[in-house]
């Protein structure tokens, strides 16, 4: 199953450069066909979610063998502010990186409807808002995980607020333990959210895609309409 799924997002993704390839110059060197510099931004935006959910992934996997180590005495005093610490201040910044491409989405797909519009561009679902939406979705899911441990969302704003945190939580075994677990909890609610916005994220792409499908087919009926146009113009004049 995970073969096949990788196989399908191989194929989805050659379909798309085939697409967005500068297709043959027509008469004066100008491209007959309207592809979208979009397609850019949307192909290396969808590389950044794969590796943000590894890193999401990687810190939960580490966090998990810390709760164990708490546990067990291994960790204690200041060498919690060590590989611990980089690692929570790593997983906040997968969160904002996470809200920050959502929101470059939402403008990418702005941009996109306005710019083809004019071409027929109207897809039944608006990307912009459903990235919205994923926004506040996501807000929401870690602030849930943060409010069990008494914190606010504000304070994985900064680094310097994160840490501050965590100097107060590791005064304590119990407090190291809480911190860690609250971390492991943001990275799972964080990878399964960014799931999602990688899905909305490809069925954005396919929307786009088919669309430039279509102006492709179109722009090459007309190339060949206009080439027996001038091929019948031509023999009449013999």
């Amino acid at each position: 199953m995970m073969i096949w799924k990788k196989l399908t997002a191989g194929v989805a993704m050659a379909g798309l450069l085939t697409l967005t390839a500068p297709p043959p110059a027509g008469a004066g060197g100008l491209s007959p066909y309207p592809v979208a510099s979009e397609f850019t931004q949307l192909m290396n935006n969808i590389q950044l979610i794969a590796q943000y959910i590894t890193l999401g992934q990687q810190y939960l996997r580490q966090g998990q063998q810390y709760v164990q180590q708490v546990k067990d005495g291994t960790v204690v005093g200041t060498q919690f502010f060590g590989p611990i610490r980089a690692d929570l201040v790593g997983l906040q910044q997968v969160v904002q990186k996470g809200n920050s491409l959502s929101y470059a989405m939402g403008n990418l797909d702005s941009q996109f409807t306005t710019k083809f519009a004019a071409l027929g561009y109207a897809p039944q679902t608006s990307y912009a808002s459903r990235y919205a939406d994923w926004s506040k979705t996501s807000m929401d899911s870690t602030q849930s995980a943060l409010d069990a441990a008494g914190m606010q969302s504000s304070q994985m704003a900064t680094e310097e607020d994160l840490v501050e945190q965590l100097q107060d939580m590791s005064s304590s075994t119990d407090g190291q333990l809480k911190a860690i677990q609250t971390g492991n909890q943001v990275a799972a609610m964080e990878v399964q959210q960014l799931m999602k916005l990688r899905q909305l994220m490809m069925a954005d792409m396919q929307s786009k895609a088919a669309f430039q499908a279509q102006q492709i087919a179109q722009s090459d009926e007309q190339q060949r309409a206009l080439g027996f146009f001038q091929n019948t113009k031509l023999y009449n004049s013999y």
